[in-house]
């Protein structure tokens, strides 16, 4: 099994903060605060401007022997805000590099068995678009019509070539948005199909999309 697991949690924007304690106080090293937003549930939603909100998206990279105690610590410190708060997920994490020291996926004696373990018990995957600016609510268009219901972006920008363009010597480096977007097993290949046959993806260089799969999904917040 991997020595370390990233914990990823989606929150309403400044309540980041109530999560980040909870986690330190349970052993958890630290961690990172993004802020993007929230698209509609729906596509009418969407052309009628409304459901979008502001999120706090926590990534903490943990050792897997303090995965438990930090989840239970999670989850408890959201159990009084509103049914479906938020949501939280873990993703395996093969190596990370800390204070210069590599740390790597430990190794077992049957990974065909871990694999075809998890192959079984993983039942969400956590979809990842980047396109450039302004192209990510086109795809998550597509998405929701695939079954998809909801997703988070993140403002983001490319890396720089050595033959890009360059403005005054400095090199043109494009906006991006990158949209994430948590979906049942059964239904990532329909939305993946879907997201292929967005125009903007079909144009070189102008985005990626690429699957992870999710363990201990749960949503945050009071139980309905």
């Amino acid at each position: 099994m991997s020595a370390f697991s990233l914990l990823v949690s989606i929150v309403p924007h400044d309540k980041g903060e109530k999560l980040t304690k909870a986690a330190l106080e349970s052993g958890c090293d630290g961690g990172t605060v993004l802020m993007g937003r929230s698209l509609a549930k729906s596509n009418f939603g969407a052309i009628l401007g409304v459901g979008e909100t502001t999120k706090d998206l926590i990534y903490m990279v943990v050792d897997s022997e303090k995965k438990s105690a930090i989840m239970s610590a999670i989850l408890d410190s959201t159990k009084n805000e509103k049914p479906e708060f938020g949501c939280f997920f873990t993703l395996t994490v093969d190596s990370m590099l800390k204070s210069g020291a590599l740390s790597q996926k430990a190794e077992t004696g049957d990974s065909k068995g871990e694999e075809k373990m998890n192959e079984n018990t993983n039942s969400s995957d956590m979809i990842t678009v980047i396109v450039n600016k302004g192209y990510a609510d086109d795809v998550m268009f597509a998405a929701r019509k695939a079954g998809a219901t909801g997703g988070t972006v993140i403002n983001a920008r490319g890396t720089a070539r050595e033959d890009d363009a360059k403005f005054f010597g400095m090199h043109i480096v494009p906006e991006k948005d990158m949209l994430i977007i948590v979906v049942g097993y059964e239904q990532k290949e329909a939305v993946l199909s879907a997201i292929r046959e967005v125009k903007c993806l079909k144009e070189p260089g102008m985005g990626i999309a690429f699957s992870s799969p999710v363990e201990d999904f749960s949503l945050l917040g009071k139980k309905k």
